[in-house]
């Protein structure tokens, strides 16, 4: 009986260890992708990995979580914004520039430029945790002119405040259930939520707008 627990304890140690070993590298080009190509959902993958780090047994496991997806999104950010100005600088522009401009709407680039000008670098920590519109005040800072330093300086809390939310959404979900795939569940429906939020509440507003 005790050579069998023994040899259980073994083979658990070594599965958890290289979950980590795999995980928190896939999380940060996976997150480090999303910032560059607006099209992967980071942060449903930052609430997955939070689930997975709550049962686990390793300390440290949600700081280094926490550490890997801000650390990831800020330079993603920092990475596309420096794109983004080598774009408004050449005469042909650039394809990263084509792809902000593509993703963001003529109608919330106003308001982001309006905001930007309003609220300064406070605009740019709100535009990290509503969905959608990191890009719209990216490319509002852009044309704005602004150099790449004070743009990371502002983005920086912006990561931070970004990585915490969806960690805390993750966390809330792997709280609730014994499972880690349950909480993972649980928190991508309500990453996918918080997301489709906006869109449907336009939609709501646009009749009675009319």
């Amino acid at each position: 009986m005790r050579w069998w627990l023994a040899a259980a304890a073994t083979t658990v140690v070594p599965a958890e260890s290289t979950q980590q070993a795999i995980g928190y590298p896939s999380l940060f080009l996976l997150v480090l992708i999303g910032a560059l190509v607006p099209v992967v959902p980071t942060g449903a993958l930052v609430s997955s990995a939070a689930v997975v780090a709550f049962h686990q047994t390793a300390p440290f496991s949600l700081a280094l979580v926490f550490v890997t997806a801000s650390l990831a999104a800020f330079l993603g950010d920092a990475t596309l914004y420096w794109l983004g100005r080598r774009g408004m600088r050449s005469r042909n522009g650039s394809r990263w520039l084509e792809a902000i401009r593509a993703r963001a709407p003529e109608q919330r680039l106003e308001q982001a430029q309006t905001r930007l000008a309003e609220h300064d670098v406070a605009v740019l920590v709100l535009s990290r945790l509503v969905p959608a519109g990191r890009i719209p005040v990216m490319l509002a800072c852009l044309m704005a002119d602004w150099p790449l330093r004070r743009f990371v300086r502002g983005n920086l809390p912006a990561c931070l405040a970004w990585a915490l939310t969806y960690q805390l959404i993750g966390i809330l979900g792997g709280s609730l259930f014994p499972e880690p795939w349950q909480g993972v569940v649980t928190a991508v429906a309500l990453t996918v939520l918080i997301s489709a939020a906006p869109s449907v509440w336009r939609r709501i507003r646009r009749p009675g707008a009319g």
